[in-house]
Protein backbone atom coordinates (compact mmCIF):
# COMPACT_ATOMS: atom_id res chain seq x y z
CA UNK A 1 0.00 0.00 0.00
CA UNK A 2 1.34 3.41 -1.02
CA UNK A 3 0.09 6.59 0.65
CA UNK A 4 0.39 10.00 -1.06
CA UNK A 5 -0.55 13.42 0.32
CA UNK A 6 -1.61 16.25 -1.97
CA UNK A 7 0.99 19.03 -1.78
CA UNK A 8 -1.63 21.72 -1.15
CA UNK A 9 -3.25 20.19 1.93
CA UNK A 10 -4.20 21.71 5.25
CA UNK A 11 -4.22 25.34 6.29
CA UNK A 12 -4.23 27.80 3.42
CA UNK A 13 -2.32 31.05 3.75
CA UNK A 14 -5.36 33.00 5.00
CA UNK A 15 -6.39 30.44 7.63
CA UNK A 16 -2.80 29.96 8.84
CA UNK A 17 -2.45 33.73 9.16
CA UNK A 18 -5.69 34.03 11.15
CA UNK A 19 -4.77 31.15 13.48
CA UNK A 20 -1.28 32.58 14.02
CA UNK A 21 -2.75 36.01 14.78
CA UNK A 22 -5.22 34.74 17.36
CA UNK A 23 -2.56 32.57 19.03
CA UNK A 24 -0.15 35.52 19.11
CA UNK A 25 -2.90 37.64 20.66
CA UNK A 26 -3.55 35.01 23.34
CA UNK A 27 0.15 35.07 24.28
CA UNK A 28 0.40 38.88 24.18
CA UNK A 29 -2.78 40.24 25.79
CA UNK A 30 -4.33 39.69 29.21
CA UNK A 31 -7.76 41.02 28.14
CA UNK A 32 -10.55 38.64 27.02
CA UNK A 33 -10.07 37.47 23.44
CA UNK A 34 -12.90 36.66 21.03
CA UNK A 35 -13.27 35.67 17.41
CA UNK A 36 -16.26 37.14 15.62
CA UNK A 37 -17.93 33.91 14.63
CA UNK A 38 -16.09 30.55 14.56
CA UNK A 39 -12.54 31.20 13.39
CA UNK A 40 -12.54 28.30 10.90
CA UNK A 41 -14.76 25.37 9.97
CA UNK A 42 -12.91 22.77 12.00
CA UNK A 43 -14.33 21.53 15.32
CA UNK A 44 -10.94 20.28 16.62
CA UNK A 45 -9.32 23.70 16.21
CA UNK A 46 -12.34 25.40 17.75
CA UNK A 47 -12.10 23.14 20.81
CA UNK A 48 -8.42 23.98 21.03
CA UNK A 49 -9.13 27.72 20.99
CA UNK A 50 -11.80 27.25 23.65
CA UNK A 51 -9.21 25.50 25.84
CA UNK A 52 -7.00 28.58 25.44
CA UNK A 53 -9.90 30.78 26.69
CA UNK A 54 -10.56 32.24 23.23
CA UNK A 55 -14.33 32.64 22.95
CA UNK A 56 -16.64 32.91 19.95
CA UNK A 57 -18.73 36.09 19.70
CA UNK A 58 -21.92 35.61 17.70
CA UNK A 59 -23.66 38.93 18.44
CA UNK A 60 -22.24 42.33 19.30
CA UNK A 61 -23.17 43.68 22.76
CA UNK A 62 -23.84 47.39 23.28
CA UNK A 63 -20.78 47.67 25.54
CA UNK A 64 -17.79 45.41 26.00
CA UNK A 65 -14.05 45.18 26.37
CA UNK A 66 -11.28 42.96 25.12
CA UNK A 67 -9.87 41.87 21.77
CA UNK A 68 -12.06 40.75 18.87
CA UNK A 69 -10.40 39.06 15.92
CA UNK A 70 -12.13 39.26 12.56
CA UNK A 71 -11.66 35.84 10.97
CA UNK A 72 -10.20 35.13 7.53
CA UNK A 73 -13.68 35.23 5.91
CA UNK A 74 -14.00 38.95 6.68
CA UNK A 75 -17.10 40.86 7.81
CA UNK A 76 -19.28 43.66 6.43
CA UNK A 77 -17.85 47.16 7.10
CA UNK A 78 -20.78 47.95 9.39
CA UNK A 79 -19.89 45.00 11.66
CA UNK A 80 -16.39 46.32 12.29
CA UNK A 81 -17.77 49.79 13.03
CA UNK A 82 -20.20 48.35 15.59
CA UNK A 83 -17.43 46.34 17.30
CA UNK A 84 -15.25 49.42 17.69
CA UNK A 85 -18.21 51.52 18.86
CA UNK A 86 -18.95 48.92 21.54
CA UNK A 87 -15.45 49.38 22.95
CA UNK A 88 -13.58 46.38 21.55
CA UNK A 89 -10.07 46.44 20.10
CA UNK A 90 -10.38 44.91 16.64
CA UNK A 91 -7.66 42.78 15.04
CA UNK A 92 -8.41 42.25 11.36
CA UNK A 93 -7.33 38.79 10.20
CA UNK A 94 -9.30 38.94 6.94
CA UNK A 95 -7.45 36.94 4.30
CA UNK A 96 -5.64 39.23 1.83
CA UNK A 97 -7.32 37.33 -1.00
CA UNK A 98 -10.72 38.19 0.46
CA UNK A 99 -9.66 41.81 0.95
CA UNK A 100 -8.89 41.93 -2.78
CA UNK A 101 -12.46 40.80 -3.59
CA UNK A 102 -13.88 43.33 -1.12
CA UNK A 103 -11.93 46.09 -2.88
CA UNK A 104 -13.18 45.04 -6.34
CA UNK A 105 -16.78 44.98 -5.11
CA UNK A 106 -16.55 48.29 -3.26
CA UNK A 107 -15.03 50.11 -6.23
CA UNK A 108 -17.49 48.81 -8.83
CA UNK A 109 -20.54 49.17 -6.59
CA UNK A 110 -19.61 52.83 -6.10
CA UNK A 111 -19.62 53.19 -9.90
CA UNK A 112 -23.19 51.87 -10.12
CA UNK A 113 -22.51 48.25 -11.07
CA UNK A 114 -24.61 45.36 -9.89
CA UNK A 115 -22.46 42.84 -8.03
CA UNK A 116 -23.11 39.14 -8.69
CA UNK A 117 -21.35 36.87 -6.20
CA UNK A 118 -20.99 33.21 -7.15
CA UNK A 119 -21.06 31.45 -3.80
CA UNK A 120 -23.07 30.10 -0.90
CA UNK A 121 -25.33 32.87 0.39
CA UNK A 122 -25.02 31.77 4.03
CA UNK A 123 -21.23 31.43 3.96
CA UNK A 124 -19.58 34.06 6.23
CA UNK A 125 -17.28 35.23 3.42
CA UNK A 126 -20.23 35.88 1.13
CA UNK A 127 -22.11 37.66 3.93
CA UNK A 128 -19.10 39.92 4.36
CA UNK A 129 -18.77 40.56 0.62
CA UNK A 130 -22.44 41.54 0.39
CA UNK A 131 -21.74 44.21 3.00
CA UNK A 132 -19.34 45.89 0.56
CA UNK A 133 -21.88 45.69 -2.29
CA UNK A 134 -24.62 47.49 -0.37
CA UNK A 135 -28.00 47.18 -2.06
CA UNK A 136 -26.36 46.24 -5.38
CA UNK A 137 -25.30 42.72 -4.34
CA UNK A 138 -26.92 39.43 -5.34
CA UNK A 139 -25.78 35.84 -4.80
CA UNK A 140 -26.00 32.84 -7.14
CA UNK A 141 -24.92 29.40 -5.94
CA UNK A 142 -25.29 27.65 -9.32
CA UNK A 143 -25.43 28.34 -13.04
CA UNK A 144 -29.21 27.91 -12.93
CA UNK A 145 -29.51 30.53 -10.19
CA UNK A 146 -27.35 32.89 -12.25
CA UNK A 147 -29.52 32.42 -15.33
CA UNK A 148 -32.62 33.22 -13.24
CA UNK A 149 -31.31 36.68 -12.32
CA UNK A 150 -32.60 39.73 -14.22
CA UNK A 151 -30.33 41.27 -16.86
CA UNK A 152 -28.31 44.23 -15.53
CA UNK A 153 -27.20 47.25 -17.49
CA UNK A 154 -23.85 47.21 -15.68
CA UNK A 155 -22.65 44.27 -13.64
CA UNK A 156 -19.60 42.47 -12.38
CA UNK A 157 -19.28 38.80 -11.45
CA UNK A 158 -16.95 37.69 -8.67
CA UNK A 159 -16.49 34.38 -6.88
CA UNK A 160 -16.33 33.29 -3.29
CA UNK A 161 -12.59 32.57 -2.91
CA UNK A 162 -13.22 28.88 -2.14
CA UNK A 163 -15.73 28.33 -4.97
CA UNK A 164 -15.55 25.41 -7.41
CA UNK A 165 -13.27 26.27 -10.33
CA UNK A 166 -15.36 24.11 -12.66
CA UNK A 167 -18.54 26.04 -11.79
CA UNK A 168 -16.85 29.40 -12.27
CA UNK A 169 -15.49 28.33 -15.67
CA UNK A 170 -19.08 27.57 -16.69
CA UNK A 171 -20.19 30.94 -15.32
CA UNK A 172 -17.52 32.74 -17.34
CA UNK A 173 -18.50 30.94 -20.55
CA UNK A 174 -22.20 31.69 -20.02
CA UNK A 175 -21.54 35.39 -19.29
CA UNK A 176 -19.37 35.74 -22.41
CA UNK A 177 -22.14 34.21 -24.55
CA UNK A 178 -25.19 36.00 -23.08
CA UNK A 179 -23.93 39.15 -21.32
CA UNK A 180 -20.55 40.07 -22.81
CA UNK A 181 -20.75 43.51 -21.18
CA UNK A 182 -20.53 41.94 -17.70
CA UNK A 183 -17.06 42.15 -16.18
CA UNK A 184 -15.95 38.78 -14.83
CA UNK A 185 -13.31 38.72 -12.09
CA UNK A 186 -11.95 35.28 -11.30
CA UNK A 187 -11.41 35.79 -7.58
CA UNK A 188 -11.04 32.14 -6.63
CA UNK A 189 -7.96 31.85 -4.45
CA UNK A 190 -4.95 30.24 -6.21
CA UNK A 191 -4.66 27.90 -3.23
CA UNK A 192 -8.22 26.72 -3.86
CA UNK A 193 -7.53 26.21 -7.57
CA UNK A 194 -4.33 24.29 -6.86
CA UNK A 195 -5.97 22.24 -4.12
CA UNK A 196 -8.84 21.18 -6.38
CA UNK A 197 -6.55 20.50 -9.37
CA UNK A 198 -4.13 18.44 -7.28
CA UNK A 199 -6.99 16.53 -5.68
CA UNK A 200 -8.48 15.72 -9.09
CA UNK A 201 -5.10 14.53 -10.41
CA UNK A 202 -4.33 12.50 -7.27
CA UNK A 203 -7.79 10.89 -7.31
CA UNK A 204 -7.12 9.62 -10.85
CA UNK A 205 -3.77 8.11 -9.80
CA UNK A 206 -5.00 6.35 -6.66
CA UNK A 207 -7.41 3.56 -5.77
CA UNK A 208 -9.07 5.46 -2.92
CA UNK A 209 -9.11 8.99 -1.52
CA UNK A 210 -9.27 10.20 2.06
CA UNK A 211 -10.58 13.77 2.32
CA UNK A 212 -9.82 15.31 5.71
CA UNK A 213 -11.72 18.29 7.10
CA UNK A 214 -14.83 19.58 8.80
CA UNK A 215 -18.13 18.20 7.54
CA UNK A 216 -19.52 21.75 7.38
CA UNK A 217 -16.51 23.14 5.52
CA UNK A 218 -17.55 24.17 2.01
CA UNK A 219 -14.09 23.85 0.45
CA UNK A 220 -13.62 20.37 2.00
CA UNK A 221 -16.99 19.25 0.64
CA UNK A 222 -15.90 20.42 -2.80
CA UNK A 223 -12.69 18.37 -2.51
CA UNK A 224 -14.84 15.31 -1.77
CA UNK A 225 -16.98 16.09 -4.84
CA UNK A 226 -13.89 16.49 -7.04
CA UNK A 227 -12.49 13.19 -5.73
CA UNK A 228 -15.70 11.28 -6.46
CA UNK A 229 -15.43 12.12 -10.17
CA UNK A 230 -12.58 9.60 -10.41
CA UNK A 231 -15.04 6.79 -9.68
CA UNK A 232 -12.86 5.49 -6.84
CA UNK A 233 -13.98 5.18 -3.20
CA UNK A 234 -13.85 8.46 -1.26
CA UNK A 235 -13.77 8.68 2.54
CA UNK A 236 -14.52 12.09 4.06
CA UNK A 237 -13.36 12.12 7.69
CA UNK A 238 -12.71 14.72 10.36
CA UNK A 239 -10.34 12.63 12.50
CA UNK A 240 -8.27 9.42 12.29
CA UNK A 241 -10.78 7.67 14.56
CA UNK A 242 -13.30 7.76 11.69
CA UNK A 243 -10.98 5.97 9.22
CA UNK A 244 -12.25 2.67 7.87
CA UNK A 245 -8.82 1.00 7.70
CA UNK A 246 -10.36 -2.37 6.78
CA UNK A 247 -11.93 -0.90 3.64
CA UNK A 248 -8.80 1.11 2.82
CA UNK A 249 -6.53 -1.93 3.29
CA UNK A 250 -7.87 -3.28 -0.01
CA UNK A 251 -6.30 -0.35 -1.90
CA UNK A 252 -2.79 -0.40 -3.36
CA UNK A 253 -2.49 3.39 -3.52
CA UNK A 254 -4.34 5.82 -1.21
CA UNK A 255 -4.42 9.57 -1.66
CA UNK A 256 -4.92 12.11 1.13
CA UNK A 257 -6.17 15.64 0.63
CA UNK A 258 -7.39 18.13 3.22
CA UNK A 259 -9.48 21.27 3.40
CA UNK A 260 -8.07 24.73 4.00
CA UNK A 261 -9.13 24.67 7.66
CA UNK A 262 -7.61 21.28 8.53
CA UNK A 263 -4.61 21.48 10.89
CA UNK A 264 -1.39 19.60 10.16
CA UNK A 265 -1.56 17.40 13.23
CA UNK A 266 -4.83 15.82 12.05
CA UNK A 267 -3.39 15.16 8.58
CA UNK A 268 -0.25 13.74 10.20
CA UNK A 269 -2.29 11.43 12.41
CA UNK A 270 -4.29 10.21 9.39
CA UNK A 271 -1.06 9.55 7.50
CA UNK A 272 0.52 7.69 10.42
CA UNK A 273 -2.60 5.55 10.86
CA UNK A 274 -2.48 4.58 7.18
CA UNK A 275 1.28 4.08 7.42
CA UNK A 276 0.72 1.62 10.28
CA UNK A 277 -2.08 -0.10 8.34
CA UNK A 278 0.29 -0.50 5.38
CA UNK A 279 2.81 -2.42 7.49
CA UNK A 280 0.11 -4.43 9.26
CA UNK A 281 -1.11 -5.68 5.87
CA UNK A 282 2.32 -7.02 4.83
CA UNK A 283 2.56 -10.03 7.15
CA UNK A 284 3.96 -11.00 10.56
CA UNK A 285 7.62 -10.10 9.87
CA UNK A 286 6.80 -6.64 8.52
CA UNK A 287 4.43 -6.00 11.43
CA UNK A 288 7.10 -7.05 13.93
CA UNK A 289 9.77 -4.86 12.32
CA UNK A 290 7.40 -1.90 12.17
CA UNK A 291 6.41 -2.28 15.84
CA UNK A 292 10.07 -2.62 16.89
CA UNK A 293 11.08 0.42 14.84
CA UNK A 294 8.29 2.52 16.31
CA UNK A 295 9.08 1.38 19.86
CA UNK A 296 12.78 2.24 19.45
CA UNK A 297 11.85 5.74 18.29
CA UNK A 298 9.10 6.36 20.85
CA UNK A 299 11.26 5.30 23.80
CA UNK A 300 14.34 7.25 22.61
CA UNK A 301 16.36 4.01 22.68
CA UNK A 302 17.32 4.44 19.02
CA UNK A 303 18.38 8.01 19.75
CA UNK A 304 20.51 6.79 22.67
CA UNK A 305 22.18 4.21 20.42
CA UNK A 306 22.91 7.02 17.95
CA UNK A 307 24.44 9.10 20.77
CA UNK A 308 26.77 6.25 21.71
CA UNK A 309 27.89 5.73 18.12
CA UNK A 310 28.34 9.48 17.66
CA UNK A 311 30.52 9.54 20.80
CA UNK A 312 32.64 6.74 19.33
CA UNK A 313 33.07 8.54 16.00
CA UNK A 314 33.85 11.82 17.80
CA UNK A 315 36.74 10.22 19.71
CA UNK A 316 38.25 8.96 16.45
CA UNK A 317 37.66 12.26 14.65
CA UNK A 318 39.44 14.29 17.34
CA UNK A 319 42.27 11.72 17.33
CA UNK A 320 41.70 10.84 20.99
CA UNK A 321 41.14 7.64 22.90
CA UNK A 322 37.69 6.09 23.21
CA UNK A 323 36.47 4.29 26.29
CA UNK A 324 33.33 2.20 26.70
CA UNK A 325 32.30 4.12 29.88
CA UNK A 326 32.22 7.43 27.96
CA UNK A 327 30.05 5.87 25.23
CA UNK A 328 27.74 4.41 27.88
CA UNK A 329 27.51 7.75 29.72
CA UNK A 330 26.59 9.56 26.46
CA UNK A 331 23.84 7.01 25.78
CA UNK A 332 22.41 7.18 29.31
CA UNK A 333 22.54 10.98 29.46
CA UNK A 334 20.84 11.53 26.10
CA UNK A 335 18.18 8.90 26.87
CA UNK A 336 17.47 10.40 30.31
CA UNK A 337 17.32 14.07 29.22
CA UNK A 338 15.26 13.50 26.08
CA UNK A 339 12.77 11.25 27.87
CA UNK A 340 12.32 13.61 30.83
CA UNK A 341 11.90 16.62 28.53
CA UNK A 342 9.35 14.68 26.46
CA UNK A 343 7.41 13.92 29.64
CA UNK A 344 7.37 17.58 30.69
CA UNK A 345 6.69 18.86 27.15
CA UNK A 346 3.82 16.52 26.34
CA UNK A 347 1.36 19.40 25.65
CA UNK A 348 2.81 20.21 22.22
CA UNK A 349 3.19 16.50 21.38
CA UNK A 350 -0.59 16.17 21.44
CA UNK A 351 -0.52 18.26 18.23
CA UNK A 352 2.91 17.43 16.80
CA UNK A 353 2.94 13.68 17.36
CA UNK A 354 -0.35 12.31 18.76
CA UNK A 355 0.99 8.75 18.80
CA UNK A 356 3.98 9.74 20.92
CA UNK A 357 1.74 11.75 23.25
CA UNK A 358 -0.60 8.76 23.69
CA UNK A 359 2.38 6.48 24.31
CA UNK A 360 3.78 8.83 26.98
CA UNK A 361 0.38 9.31 28.60
CA UNK A 362 -0.08 5.55 28.84
CA UNK A 363 3.46 4.71 30.03
CA UNK A 364 4.32 7.87 31.97
CA UNK A 365 5.35 6.17 35.22
CA UNK A 366 7.52 3.51 33.57
CA UNK A 367 9.23 6.04 31.30
CA UNK A 368 9.87 8.41 34.21
CA UNK A 369 11.45 5.59 36.23
CA UNK A 370 13.59 4.53 33.28
CA UNK A 371 14.73 8.11 32.65
CA UNK A 372 15.64 8.72 36.30
CA UNK A 373 17.29 5.30 36.50
CA UNK A 374 19.36 5.98 33.37
CA UNK A 375 20.43 9.36 34.73
CA UNK A 376 21.43 7.81 38.06
CA UNK A 377 23.34 4.98 36.36
CA UNK A 378 25.18 7.51 34.21
CA UNK A 379 26.27 9.42 37.32
CA UNK A 380 27.41 6.16 38.95
CA UNK A 381 29.55 5.28 35.91
CA UNK A 382 30.98 8.81 35.88
CA UNK A 383 31.82 8.54 39.60
CA UNK A 384 33.74 5.34 38.90
CA UNK A 385 35.96 7.38 36.57
CA UNK A 386 36.71 10.02 39.20
CA UNK A 387 35.29 13.02 41.05
CA UNK A 388 35.78 15.46 38.16
CA UNK A 389 33.80 13.43 35.58
CA UNK A 390 31.06 12.89 38.20
CA UNK A 391 30.78 16.61 39.02
CA UNK A 392 30.85 17.55 35.34
CA UNK A 393 28.03 15.14 34.49
CA UNK A 394 26.10 16.27 37.57
CA UNK A 395 26.23 19.89 36.35
CA UNK A 396 25.22 18.79 32.83
CA UNK A 397 22.26 16.86 34.25
CA UNK A 398 21.21 19.81 36.40
CA UNK A 399 21.29 22.15 33.40
CA UNK A 400 19.27 19.66 31.34
CA UNK A 401 16.62 19.28 34.03
CA UNK A 402 16.36 23.05 34.57
CA UNK A 403 15.10 23.62 31.02
CA UNK A 404 11.42 23.14 31.98
CA UNK A 405 11.66 24.40 35.58
CA UNK A 406 10.44 27.81 36.75
CA UNK A 407 13.66 29.52 37.83
CA UNK A 408 12.28 33.05 38.30
CA UNK A 409 9.59 33.68 40.96
CA UNK A 410 6.16 34.67 39.63
CA UNK A 411 6.28 38.12 41.22
CA UNK A 412 9.54 39.14 39.51
CA UNK A 413 8.57 41.15 36.43
CA UNK A 414 12.00 42.59 35.59
CA UNK A 415 13.00 39.27 33.99
CA UNK A 416 10.61 38.48 31.10
CA UNK A 417 11.29 34.73 30.99
CA UNK A 418 10.64 32.54 34.04
CA UNK A 419 11.97 29.36 32.44
CA UNK A 420 14.84 28.67 30.03
CA UNK A 421 12.18 27.02 27.88
CA UNK A 422 10.44 30.39 27.48
CA UNK A 423 13.45 32.03 25.79
CA UNK A 424 12.70 32.16 22.02
CA UNK A 425 14.81 29.69 20.04
CA UNK A 426 16.46 28.23 23.15
CA UNK A 427 15.32 24.64 22.57
CA UNK A 428 17.39 23.90 19.46
CA UNK A 429 20.49 25.71 20.70
CA UNK A 430 20.51 23.97 24.09
CA UNK A 431 19.85 20.50 22.65
CA UNK A 432 22.74 20.84 20.19
CA UNK A 433 25.04 22.24 22.91
CA UNK A 434 24.15 19.35 25.25
CA UNK A 435 24.92 16.80 22.55
CA UNK A 436 28.24 18.46 21.68
CA UNK A 437 29.30 18.30 25.33
CA UNK A 438 27.97 14.78 26.02
CA UNK A 439 29.42 13.03 22.95
CA UNK A 440 32.71 14.93 22.65
CA UNK A 441 33.65 17.64 25.16
CA UNK A 442 32.89 15.51 28.24
CA UNK A 443 34.99 12.50 27.15
CA UNK A 444 37.82 14.84 26.10
CA UNK A 445 37.78 16.74 29.42
CA UNK A 446 37.56 13.50 31.42
CA UNK A 447 40.76 12.22 29.74
CA UNK A 448 42.65 15.56 29.84
CA UNK A 449 42.59 15.81 26.04
CA UNK A 450 40.50 18.96 25.66
CA UNK A 451 42.36 20.66 22.79
CA UNK A 452 41.58 22.56 19.60
CA UNK A 453 40.77 19.35 17.73
CA UNK A 454 38.26 18.23 20.36
CA UNK A 455 36.66 21.68 20.54
CA UNK A 456 36.27 21.77 16.74
CA UNK A 457 34.78 18.26 16.77
CA UNK A 458 32.33 19.17 19.54
CA UNK A 459 31.17 22.29 17.67
CA UNK A 460 30.88 20.46 14.35
CA UNK A 461 28.82 17.63 15.83
CA UNK A 462 26.68 20.18 17.70
CA UNK A 463 26.00 21.75 14.29
CA UNK A 464 24.81 18.41 12.88
CA UNK A 465 22.54 17.94 15.91
CA UNK A 466 21.30 21.54 15.54
CA UNK A 467 20.11 20.82 11.99
CA UNK A 468 18.44 17.60 13.16
CA UNK A 469 16.58 19.35 16.00
CA UNK A 470 15.61 22.38 13.90
CA UNK A 471 14.32 20.05 11.16
CA UNK A 472 11.97 18.36 13.63
CA UNK A 473 10.94 21.82 14.90
CA UNK A 474 10.16 22.74 11.29
CA UNK A 475 7.89 19.70 10.95
CA UNK A 476 6.25 20.53 14.28
CA UNK A 477 5.76 24.27 13.69
CA UNK A 478 1.99 24.28 13.91
CA UNK A 479 1.81 22.39 17.20
CA UNK A 480 4.61 24.48 18.70
CA UNK A 481 2.75 27.70 17.85
CA UNK A 482 -0.40 26.35 19.44
CA UNK A 483 1.51 25.39 22.58
CA UNK A 484 3.14 28.86 22.63
CA UNK A 485 6.68 27.59 21.91
CA UNK A 486 8.82 30.02 19.92
CA UNK A 487 11.20 27.63 18.20
CA UNK A 488 13.63 28.74 15.51
CA UNK A 489 11.29 27.90 12.57
CA UNK A 490 8.41 29.69 14.34
CA UNK A 491 10.60 32.79 14.69
CA UNK A 492 12.07 32.64 11.17
CA UNK A 493 9.20 31.19 9.17
CA UNK A 494 9.24 27.80 7.41
CA UNK A 495 10.84 28.86 4.12
CA UNK A 496 13.60 30.93 5.69
CA UNK A 497 14.32 28.23 8.26
CA UNK A 498 14.62 25.59 5.54
CA UNK A 499 17.02 27.75 3.52
CA UNK A 500 19.05 28.47 6.66
CA UNK A 501 19.38 24.76 7.48
CA UNK A 502 20.53 23.98 3.93
CA UNK A 503 23.11 26.78 4.11
CA UNK A 504 24.26 25.52 7.49
CA UNK A 505 24.79 21.99 6.13
CA UNK A 506 26.81 23.41 3.25
CA UNK A 507 28.94 25.32 5.77
CA UNK A 508 29.41 22.21 7.94
CA UNK A 509 30.58 20.30 4.85
CA UNK A 510 33.17 22.95 3.96
CA UNK A 511 34.42 23.40 7.54
CA UNK A 512 34.98 19.66 8.04
CA UNK A 513 36.67 19.35 4.65
CA UNK A 514 39.04 22.21 5.50
CA UNK A 515 39.76 20.85 9.00
CA UNK A 516 40.54 17.40 7.57
CA UNK A 517 42.83 18.80 4.87
CA UNK A 518 44.69 20.89 7.46
CA UNK A 519 45.09 17.94 9.83
CA UNK A 520 42.99 19.48 12.60
CA UNK A 521 40.99 16.24 12.71
CA UNK A 522 41.73 12.72 11.52
CA UNK A 523 41.11 11.42 8.01
CA UNK A 524 37.78 10.06 9.30
CA UNK A 525 36.58 13.58 8.42
CA UNK A 526 36.51 12.61 4.75
CA UNK A 527 34.00 9.84 5.46
CA UNK A 528 31.92 11.98 7.84
CA UNK A 529 31.35 14.47 5.00
CA UNK A 530 28.55 12.05 4.10
CA UNK A 531 26.48 13.37 7.05
CA UNK A 532 25.85 16.94 5.78
CA UNK A 533 25.27 15.52 2.28
CA UNK A 534 22.61 13.02 3.42
CA UNK A 535 21.13 15.66 5.73
CA UNK A 536 20.79 18.04 2.77
CA UNK A 537 19.15 15.28 0.71
CA UNK A 538 16.58 14.61 3.46
CA UNK A 539 15.71 18.32 3.62
CA UNK A 540 15.33 18.47 -0.17
CA UNK A 541 13.14 15.36 -0.28
CA UNK A 542 10.94 16.75 2.49
CA UNK A 543 10.68 20.11 0.71
CA UNK A 544 9.54 18.36 -2.48
CA UNK A 545 7.03 16.26 -0.49
CA UNK A 546 8.80 13.05 -1.57
CA UNK A 547 9.22 12.21 2.12
CA UNK A 548 6.15 12.72 4.29
CA UNK A 549 6.21 13.43 8.02
CA UNK A 550 5.93 9.96 9.46
CA UNK A 551 7.83 7.03 10.91
CA UNK A 552 10.06 6.57 7.86
CA UNK A 553 11.20 10.20 7.82
CA UNK A 554 11.85 10.22 11.59
CA UNK A 555 13.83 6.97 11.35
CA UNK A 556 15.97 8.28 8.48
CA UNK A 557 16.78 11.51 10.32
CA UNK A 558 17.72 9.71 13.54
CA UNK A 559 19.78 7.22 11.52
CA UNK A 560 22.25 10.02 10.72
CA UNK A 561 23.93 9.39 14.09
CA UNK A 562 23.98 5.61 13.56
CA UNK A 563 25.51 6.27 10.14
CA UNK A 564 28.29 8.30 11.82
CA UNK A 565 29.17 5.27 13.97
CA UNK A 566 29.13 2.89 11.01
CA UNK A 567 31.43 5.24 9.07
CA UNK A 568 33.78 5.34 12.07
CA UNK A 569 33.85 1.53 12.25
CA UNK A 570 34.55 1.38 8.50
CA UNK A 571 37.40 3.89 8.89
CA UNK A 572 38.85 1.86 11.80
CA UNK A 573 38.93 -1.29 9.68
CA UNK A 574 40.39 0.58 6.70
CA UNK A 575 43.21 2.11 8.76
CA UNK A 576 43.97 -1.23 10.40
CA UNK A 577 44.77 -2.85 7.02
Amino acid sequence: MKVSIAKTSGFCMGVRRAVDMVLDASNRYTEPIYTFGPLIHNPQVLRLLAEKKISVMETIPEQGNGIVLIRAHGVPPRTREKLEAAGFTVIDATCPRVVKVQTIISRNAAEGCAVIIIGDKDHPEVVGLLGYAGDRGVVADSLEALKALPAFEKAIIVAQTTQSTRLFDEVGAWAAAHHPHYQVFNTICPSTKNRQAETEALARQTDAMVVVGGYNSGNTQRLAQVSKKSGHPVFHVETSEELDTNALAKSDHIGITAGASTPNWIIKKIYRELEAARFRSKGPLARTLFSAQRLLLLTNIYLAIGAGLLCYSASLLRQGEHFAPHILIAMLYIFSMHTLNRLTGIAEDHYNDPYRAAFYDKNMTVLALLAVGAGGLGLAVAFSLGVFPFLMLLVMSGLGLSYNLYLVPKGVTAIPFRRIKDIPGSKTLLISAAWGVAVCAFPAAATDSLNFSSMFTALWLAGIVFVRSAFFDLIDMQGDRIAGKETLPVLMGADRALRFLKQMLAGLFLFLLAATLLGVVSSLGYLLLVLPVTGYMLLALYQRDTLQSGLVLEFLVESQFVLAGLLALTWTMMTAL
